[in-house]
């Protein structure tokens, strides 16, 4: 009996989830999106009817911090695959609801607490991680961090894993961004989560134990496929905190590429304060958040795609061994702003992270991925995971002894 699928979430990353369920829809049973905002989820649904999908979608208002309406809502639509593409701060509300109805959980990033930033690595096992038994004994499938970065990349890693090395050495996944949005500045995805990133300690994996930097202490430059020379920067990500549990003997590293303009601009907020996420009073008494001050005056990502030209390129460079050579690969994908413009209304940053969690779904609805407890991508076969990719838009690209070529 075909699943029936609630996705979580009516933003930019929704709204290509929404899209690509819509064009897979015989994967599936019944259709629905819930949001705090329902209008937000009813503009969505519109999107879809405007390309021509008659399939049928249902809007439903819900507040999900609340485990229970959570549940309730996956009861009463019999939801049997929660895609959560919502705020990173109700990753553990939405779990909770899954487990205690049996649903299938995807999410795409790590669980975050409004009130901290940058805790004790791996940060997966501070809040997910601490549920895995709970899932086992519910038998529920929980995937964690099913975007592209988390998400495709730790996939990329196992690919290397199963069909390239033996032993890996070292993973250092890459994220450039060559387009341009127009605007004098502007984050591409949520700019709380966004800034909560850069604002505190930069954590890699290296040597067998964390390692501590400061954001944009350490860059360096790289020469990639269509993007061409980029620099970019150690920084702290998700996936670096589930990949280090599984290749311990290996450096597993996270670059970005940011252009002067960001430094300078995140810089200068920053050394202001407005970055924080503590609370502070203004002289009329009134509370406030500093971050969430700046997240209300800059443009909201998803109104960045009519504007957005460009391509995107993200990767992983794996070293190692097999039967004691020495090699190593780049596995990578390029997506254009605009062609994701043209197909879901999104920007390619939005694409790129929302293609994947519908892979996902479709895996759990074919039996592939519904492994009935919770696993992070890498812990499970990569290929299928990045052929269905291919099917659905994002292409996988491999360079390797035999020069650059596809999946």
């Amino acid at each position: 009996m075909a699943k029936n699928v609630l996705i979580i979430g009516a933003g930019g990353v929704a709204q290509v989830v929404a899209h690509k369920v819509a064009q897979n829809a015989k994967e599936f049973g019944t259709l629905h999106i819930a949001s705090r905002t329902p209008s937000k989820a009813e503009k969505i649904i519109a999107s879809i009817r405007d390309k021509g999908h008659s399939v049928e979608f249902t809007a439903h208002p819900l507040d999900a911090m609340d485990s229970k309406a959570v549940a309730e809502l996956i009861r009463r639509i019999d939801a049997g695959i929660v895609i959560n593409v919502g705020s990173a701060f109700v990753n553990m509300t939405v779990l909770q609801g899954c487990i205690e109805t049996g649903a299938a959980y995807i999410d795409t990033a790590i669980h975050e607490d409004p009130t901290k930033i940058c805790e004790t690595p791996p940060w997966y096992d501070n809040y997910e991680w601490k549920r895995r038994e709970d899932c086992a004994n519910a038998g529920v499938t929980a995937i964690l961090g099913a975007g592209f970065d988390p998400g495709v990349v730790n996939a990329y890693a196992r690919l290397a894993e199963d069909e390239y090395f033996d032993k890996i050495d070292s993973i250092d996944i890459v994220d450039i961004n060559a387009g341009s949005h127009g605007r004098w500045f502007a984050t591409n995805f949520d700019p709380e989560i966004n800034f909560r990133e850069f604002t505190g300690t930069v954590y890699s994996w290296q040597g067998g134990e964390w390692r501590q930097n400061k954001m944009f202490e350490v860059g360096r430059e790289w020469d990639l496929p269509v993007v061409g020379k980029r620099t970019a920067y150690l920084s702290g990500h998700d996936e670096v905190h589930s990949l280090s549990a599984r290749y311990k003997d290996a450096d597993v590293r996270f670059w970005m590429g940011f252009g002067e303009h960001y430094i300078n601009v995140f810089t200068v907020l920053k050394n202001l304060g407005l970055l924080s996420e503590q609370p502070v009073k203004t002289a009329e008494g009134l509370e406030v958040v500093p971050l969430k001050v700046v997240k209300a005056v800059l443009p909201d990502p998803a109104s960045l795609a009519p504007d957005y030209e460009g391509k995107t390129c993200i990767g992983d460079l794996v070293k190692g061994t097999l039967d004691g050579k020495p090699g190593e690969v780049f596995i990578y994908n390029v997506a254009d702003h605009k062609d994701a413009f043209n197909e879901v209304g999104s920007q390619g940053i939005s694409f790129t992270a929302g293609v994947p969690p519908v892979a996902a779904a479709i895996l759990i609805a074919r039996g592939t991925w519904d492994v009935k407890k919770m696993v992070n991508v890498e812990d499970l076969p990569a290929r299928p995971f990045l052929e269905l990719l291919g099917d659905l838009g994002l292409p996988t690209r491999v360079i390797d002894a035999s020069g650059d070529h596809p999946l």
